[in-house]
């Protein structure tokens, strides 16, 4: 491995021109195949498997037509106070904003407002649905305009007008001012850690390529516009990450009196493999994914697992290639002007910090892991769901018409059960159907039941059932669990299955799922990757020692996500608009990421202490060694990273929200206690033990040269020395 890396090194610094204009034309080609492509169809959210996508098929196939994918609005319209909706004056001015959305372009249908369905008890607050022809994303910039014009007209005549659905609903968001302050803190971060502007630049310039490339391919391939939002995540902080560690070992190599070219050769061949390694991490925890079984899930792995592979690839060609053109240029200022390239400075803070850990590595494990024990114990109040409006902020009309809904009709109207009937063969469908409206009527945290409607053949049929409390409360849950209890006495006294579904009952399926794969997901992903940790150290418990210390990381952060999103905890300060149980999404999304980075940790910081201790050091100084070497960058790339993943908080989606608060706290704690704390206390305890391996097991295991031994041996065997040559000599060496 790290042979063919050299290789590949030196060959991009030696054809850069031929690798900067590949990579430009595969960037062009990227962003030519995106602009094409048709418009990616609307994300629509299926559950294979579970009893509300059943429910959803058999819709589909015994009402076809009325179940088509078109765009919605709910228009809400309340009283002042002291007032009645239904009013004369009230009265005309919603009827007057109804009639001026129903002649609208791309209205299929718009319901009466004063139903005895549509208006409260009180008589405040009365809604409208009204129906598209096309999907939310086919809208017209005409059509959302008109609708949200007519809204402001029965604002104007003194009603509360708020509108809530998909018709509504923004497209995901890609960015925004706190994310380029991310971006911004990189920078800093990256010209304080090399002190030159272009070593600063070179990891950015990169990134950001690999992630447009990226991103272009997601779009070409006509995948949905919410993959993105991860692929950008994860795109620019391992991008960034990876040219770090390469650009970094580069100034090592010209630092040792290395010509570029060679140094070019030996950075990608040794930090490259360690990209290489990290890079596979990551992909195996993105991919694994699927294992959920959840479609979107799915997709948003799949598509930023691409997207690493993209920065991975650039990582290894294009930046020796850049490199090529300014191997002075990323040296440090004083380096540059100096007539050799060997500069000593003083003992760095990282092997400090080494020394110091491992001269107390009982008391510090246990400081440690005690620390991360008490910021997890929130986790264990982990509740989960998938919310809906009522997690937007306050700001937005979908949330303000979700709680005057909530107010007007109660808490269960924005979250209604549908019940399916499937009568096709019982004797008599009607009989069945009253039965089971019977049956609903009677139960427990029902609060409305509607009539049922039945299909043009007469053998299914769908009733609305209200319940008592919120979408995502607890008793909800419980709800769909006894009406699917009670499901089995109507297929015993009937014959005629009753399913539960509609978008309540599917977020609780969802949820139920999610929370079901997340062991077999922990055990495909954990077991893959410390087998490839296996191969990469050579070792048993150093693999073992590095999954556990991610559950270390992982607990950490839930209990971070629990504190604020849950308990409110700091929540004004980060802009939470709603606490509640966190999205039933979140763990898996969460530990397959975090898992990626924190192996990208591991395998930069140990393979230096390993690479030190193959090649003959004792185990407590080849710590000390491979933090002198590497403790630098990977704190800045760990300040990186959090410095991207924070820039999400600042977004209203309140899934991103979370995600980027949970990665930007367990990078922050799996980086900076976890890999530079607990992994030296723990390697200095276990001595010779943590880099032994059964002798069958070595011989099974594929031997990579991650630490790039046998490359060292080689050249050293068919170049002397270098020789420091001059700063003009080497401005020159191609």
């Amino acid at each position: 491995m790290a042979s063919l890396l050299y290789r590949l090194g030196r060959l991009s610094f030696r054809q850069r021109r031929y690798v900067a204009l590949l990579w430009v034309a595969i960037l062009a080609a990227c962003s030519f195949a995106a602009l094409s492509a048709p418009a990616a169809e609307e994300d629509g959210f299926s559950m294979p498997g579970t009893e509300s996508q059943k429910a959803f098929d058999l819709l589909d196939e015994r009402f076809p037509g009325d179940n088509a994918e078109g765009a919605d609005a709910r228009v809400v319209f309340a009283a002042p106070d002291g007032q009645k909706v239904t009013a004369r004056e009230n009265r005309a001015a919603v009827e007057k904003v109804v009639d001026t959305i129903a002649r609208g372009s791309q209205v299929k249908d718009t319901s009466s407002p004063f139903t005895p369905e549509s208006v409260s008890k009180d008589a405040t607050t009365a809604f409208a649905t009204v129906t598209y022809t096309v999907s939310s994303d086919a809208l017209s910039e005409t059509t959302s305009a008109a609708l949200m014009d007519a809204v402001d007209d029965g604002r104007a005549a003194g009603l509360t007008v708020e509108v809530g659905g998909s018709a509504v609903d923004g497209g995901p968001e890609l960015g925004g001012v706190t994310e380029l302050i991310g971006i911004a803190v990189a920078a800093l971060v990256l010209f304080i850690t090399f002190r030159a502007m272009v070593a600063a630049g070179l990891p950015l310039v990169t990134a950001l390529i690999g992630l447009g490339a990226g991103v272009c391919a997601i779009v070409a391939a006509g995948m949905s516009t919410t993959t993105i939002t991860l692929a950008l995540m994860l795109g620019l902080a391992v991008g960034i990450d990876y040219a770090l560690f390469i650009v970094s070992r580069y100034r090592a190599e010209r630092t040792a009196g290395h010509a570029p070219q060679e140094a070019a050769g030996r950075a990608v061949g040794t930090a490259g493999s360690a990209v290489v390694f990290a890079g596979a991490t990551v992909v195996i925890a993105l991919a694994g994914l699927s294992v959920a079984g959840v479609p979107m899930l799915t997709d948003m792995g799949l598509a930023a697992a691409g997207t690493v592979v993209i920065a991975v690839l650039v990582a290894l060609t294009l930046l020796p290639a850049l490199l090529g053109f300014f191997p002075q240029a990323v040296l440090p200022r004083a380096q540059r002007r100096s007539t050799t390239t060997a500069v000593r400075a003083k003992e760095p803070a990282g092997s400090r910090w080494a020394r110091f850990v491992i001269r107390r590595p009982v008391a510090t494990l246990l400081l440690s892991v005690a620390g991360l024990g008490v910021v997890a114990l929130p986790a264990l109040d982990l509740q989960l769901s998938l919310p809906g409006d009522e997690a937007q902020p306050t700001s937005t009309t979908q949330r303000r018409a979700y709680d005057a809904l909530a107010d007007g009709f109660g808490p269960g109207f924005n979250g209604p059960l549908t019940i399916v009937v499937d009568a096709k063969g019982a004797d008599d469908a009607k009989a069945v159907a009253a039965q089971a409206r019977t049956a609903l009527t009677g139960t427990e945290g029902v609060v409305d039941v509607s009539p049922a409607t039945f299909n043009k053949a007469g053998d299914t049929a769908t009733i609305a059932a209200v319940p008592s409390t919120g979408p995502s409360a607890e008793a909800t849950k419980d709800l769909v669990k006894t009406i699917r209890s009670e499901a089995a006495d109507l297929k015993t006294t009937s014959g005629a299955a009753m399913l539960v579904t509609g978008q309540t009952a599917m977020n609780i399926d969802v949820s139920n799922k999610v929370t079901a794969a997340l062991i077999p997901y922990l055990a495909v992903v954990v077991g893959l990757a410390v087998l490839l940790l296996m191969i990469v150290f050579r070792s048993i418990l150093v693999p073992l020692k590095a999954a556990l210390g991610f559950l270390l990381s992982v607990a950490a952060a839930f209990g971070v996500i629990v504190a604020v999103f849950q308990w409110g905890w700091l929540a004004d300060l980060l802009g939470v608009a709603q606490t509640g149980p966190v999205m039933s999404m979140m763990p898996i999304f969460l530990i397959g990421v975090v898992f990626g980075l924190a192996m990208d940790y591991e395998v930069f910081l140990v393979t230096r202490i390993r690479e030190a201790h193959v090649h003959g050091e004792a185990p407590a100084q080849a710590i000390v060694t491979g933090f002198r070497h590497s403790a630098r960058v990977v704190v800045a790339a760990a300040v990186i990273m959090i410095a991207v993943f924070a820039g999400f908080i600042g977004m209203t989606d309140s899934m991103i929200k979370m995600l980027g608060l949970g990665l930007a706290a367990a990078v922050l704690f799996d980086a900076f206690v976890v890999r530079m704390t607990i992994v030296p206390a723990a390697l200095a305890l276990l001595g010779q033990t943590a880099w032994r391996l059964p002798k069958w097991l070595d011989r099974l295991l594929p031997d990579l040269d991650i630490e790039g031994e046998k490359l060292a041996r080689t050249l050293a065997a068919e170049h002397p020395a270098p020789v420091a040559p001059s700063s003009r000599d080497e401005s020159v060496n191609a």
